[in-house]
C-alpha cells in the first residue's frame, strides 16, 4: 500500500473511531507528501527582496535578506512546521538526554554537498562551532562545550547546562551545515570567499549573486530527499523601492516580509494573488528606535526616557500605519508565551520630557534648539517610514527641542556597517524575536556580545548585570513558569533602562500568486527550504 492510501485508511479508521481533529492537511503534513493536488515538476520562482545581502552565508550572519536564499543552499539538522514540531532534515533521529546536557543526531546516510562530498558528523561539528563563535546571537549555543563525531553519521552535542532552546536553534535560519572541506581552510570565516558562491547541501545550488540585481539559484540533483525539490529555479529579484506592478503583472511571484499596510490593500481585489500572515510565528518582528548609549546624549537615560514620554505608539500603529497595529511594550512581542505587559508604560507627556532634559542638563538656546541629533534608517519600505520619520522629527523632536537629521542609506550593506561600528546615535529598525527569547532576544541586551562590526548585535552597547543574571538563568530553566517569572522582570528592567524605544509588532504579510502551492507550512515561512513548493500552473 502506498503513503497515500495508507494515509487516506488511517483517516477513515480514525474517523470511525470518532476523532475528527485528524485532517487530510495534517496528514499530508506527517507523510510529507501533498495527497489532493501532486506535486508538479519544473518552473522558476522569482522572489521579490527590497535592499540585498551583504553575502549568502547564515553561520555568521542574521536576518532574512541572507536567511532566504541562505536556506535553500543549506541544509540544517532539523525543520519545524507550521505547529512548532521539529521534523527530520539532516538528522533523521534526534535525543534529548536525560539530564538535558546533551543531544544526539543521527544523519541521513546518503546526502551530499552540491560538489558531491558526503555530509558527516564532522560537518556538523564544524557548523555548530562556527555559528557559536562567529553568529551575532551568541546565546544560541553559548551552553555547546564541544561536539563529539563517534561515527560519520553520529555527532553529539555536548552542553555545560540545560539548553531549552537547542532544538529550535537547529532550524533552517540558525543552523546552517556547513562543508567543512571547504570552509576549514584556515581563511577568515567573515571574509571567505564561498560566502558569495556557497556549496551547501540544500535544495537548490548557487549560480550567480549580482549584488542590486539578484540571486540565481538552480535545483540541485543531487538533494536528498527523492523528487525534491520540484521548482527548477529560484531567482531572488532586488528592488531598491518596490514596484508594486512587478507582483501584479506577474513580474515578480512572492512578495515575503511584506509591511506596508496602505500597499497590500492595493492588492486585495487582484483575482491572481493571494495575502497570508501565515509563515511569520517563529520571527517576532518588532518595529523600534535604538539609542547608541555610548555616545552623548544618550549615554544619560533622561534624554533617552524624555524621548518616550514623545512618541504616541497609538498614533504610530493606529494613524500612520493605517490600520490597528499591535503596539509594542517591550523586548518580547505580544504573541509569545513570555510576554509580559507588567512594564512601565511611557504614556505622552511633553512637560515630562522638558523638565527630563533641563534635569539632564540640555537647556534651550536662543533658538529654542537642545542638541542635535542623527537618525539612521534603512529605507526598505520608504512609503511608511518616511513619513514616521518625519512625525518624529517635526511633531515629536521639535516640541523638546532637539534639531533631528534623518540619515537615509542607499542599501542594506551601508546601514549595517555604520550601526554594526557604533557609528550612529539614533536608528529605526526591525528586529526580530527568532521564537525563543535565548536566540533573538538576549543578543540585543547582553554585556558578553558588544562586538564591534556584528549587525544585530548589541549595537547599543548596553549593559546592566542585573539583566544579564536573569537572563543567564532563564536561559537554562527547565520549568516554564520559573522561566516566564525571569522573563517578566527581565522586561521590566530593560524598559526601564531604555536601550531600545519599542514601537509596535510588524504586521508583515506574504503576497503571492494564487497557483503556488506548498508554501506557509513552516513556522519560519520563507526562512525556512522551499523544497516542497511547486507551480500548480505554470506562469
Amino acid at each position: 500500500m502506498n503513503k497515500k492510501m495508507l494515509c487516506l485508511v488511517t483517516i477513515f479508521m480514525l474517523i470511525a473511531a470518532g476523532n475528527s481533529g485528524f485532517t487530510l492537511s495534517e496528514c499530508a503534513a506527517a507523510g510529507n507528501e501533498t495527497i489532493l493536488n501532486e506535486p508538479k515538476h519544473g518552473g522558476e520562482l522569482v522572489i521579490g527582496m527590497v535592499n540585498f545581502p551583504a553575502h549568502l552565508n547564515p553561520a555568521i550572519h542574521s536576518g532574512n535578506y541572507t536567511g532566504m536564499p541562505g536556506n535553500q543552499l543549506f541544509a540544517s539538522p532539523l525543520r519545524y512546521d507550521d505547529k512548532w514540531n521539529p521534523r527530520p532534515y539532516l538528522a533523521e533521529k534526534w535525543e534529548v538526554s536525560q539530564d538535558g546536557l546533551s543531544v544526539t543526531l543521527n544523519l541521513v546516510k546518503d546526502a551530499v554537498f552540491h560538489d558531491g562530498k558526503p555530509v558527516t558528523s564532522e560537518d556538523i561539528a564544524f557548523s555548530v562551532m562556527t555559528v557559536k563563535n562567529n553568529h551575532p546571537f551568541n546565546t544560541m549555543f553559548a551552553p555547546v562545550e564541544k561536539v563529539e563525531t563517534p561515527d560519520p553519521h553520529t555527532a553529539v552535542i555536548c552542553l555545560s547546562r540545560p539548553h531549552p532552546a537547542i532544538l529550535l536553534a537547529m532550524s533552517s535560519s540558525l543552523l546552517p551545515v556547513l562543508p567543512k572541506h571547504i570552509y576549514g581552510d584556515g581563511r577568515d570565516i567573515r571574509t571567505h570567499p564561498a560566502n558569495m558562491a556557497p556549496i551547501g547541501s540544500g535544495p537548490f545550488k548557487f549560480v550567480e549573486f549580482i549584488p542590486g540585481q539578484h540571486i540565481l539559484l538552480e535545483r540541485s540533483d543531487k538533494f536528498f530527499i527523492k523528487d525534491r525539490p520540484f521548482l527548477d529555479k529560484i531567482r531572488y529579484k532586488m528592488f531598491k523601492i518596490f514596484d508594486h506592478l512587478a507582483l501584479a503583472g506577474g513580474e515578480v511571484h512572492i512578495i515575503p516580509f511584506y509591511d506596508n499596510p496602505f500597499s497590500t490593500q492595493l492588492f486585495e481585489n487582484e483575482k491572481n494573488l493571494v495575502s497570508t500572515t501565515k509563515g511569520y510565528e517563529a520571527i517576532g518582528p518588532l518595529y523600534w528606535f535604538a539609542f547608541n548609549i555610548r555616545k552623548k546624549p544618550f549615554d544619560d537615560i533622561r534624554v533617552r526616557q524624555a524621548i518616550a514620554y514623545c512618541i504616541d505608539r497609538k498614533f504610530i500603529a493606529e494613524k500612520l500605519f493605517g490600520k490597528k497595529i499591535t503596539e509594542a511594550t517591550g523586548p518580547i512581542v505580544p504573541d509569545s508565551p513570555f510576554y509580559s505587559a507588567d512594564v512601565k508604560q511611557y504614556e505622552v507627556d511633553v512637560k515630562k520630557a522638558n523638565d527630563l532634559l533641563d534635569q539632564a542638563g540640555y537647556h534651550r538656546d536662543k533658538t529654542g534648539k537642545r542638541f542635535k541629533a542623527v537618525m539612521d534608517f534603512l529605507p526598505a519600505n520608504p512609503e511608511m517610514f518616511i513619513t514616521l520619520m518625519e512625525y518624529v522629527r517635526d511633531d515629536v523632536m521639535r516640541k523638546i527641542g532637539v534639531d533631528l537629521v534623518i540619515r537615509e542609506t542607499e542599501h542594506f550593506p551601508q546601514w549595517a556597517e555604520i550601526v554594526s561600528n557604533g557609528n550612529f546615535e539614533l536608528t529605526y529598525d526591525t528586529v526580530f524575536n527568532w521564537g525563543d527569547p535565548v536566540i533573538g532576544v538576549h543578543r540585543t541586551y547582553d554585556c558578553n556580545n558588544i562586538r564591534k562590526g556584528v549587525i544585530w548585535s548589541n549595537t547599543q552597547g548596553y549593559c546592566n548585570p542585573k539583566v544579564n543574571e536573569l537572563m543567564e538563568a532563564a536561559a537554562q530553566e527547565m520549568n516554564f513558569e520559573k522561566r516566564k517569572a525571569l522573563y517578566a522582570e527581565f522586561q521590566k528592567i530593560v524598559v526601564h533602562d531604555l536601550p531600545i524605544l519599542f514601537l509596535t509588532k510588524v504586521p508583515y504579510v506574504t503576497l503571492h500568486n494564487k497557483n503556488l502551492a506548498g508554501l506557509n507550512d513552516s513556522i519560519w515561512g520563507l526562512l525556512s527550504p522551499l523544497d516542497q513548493v511547486y507551480w500548480k500552473e505554470k506562469p
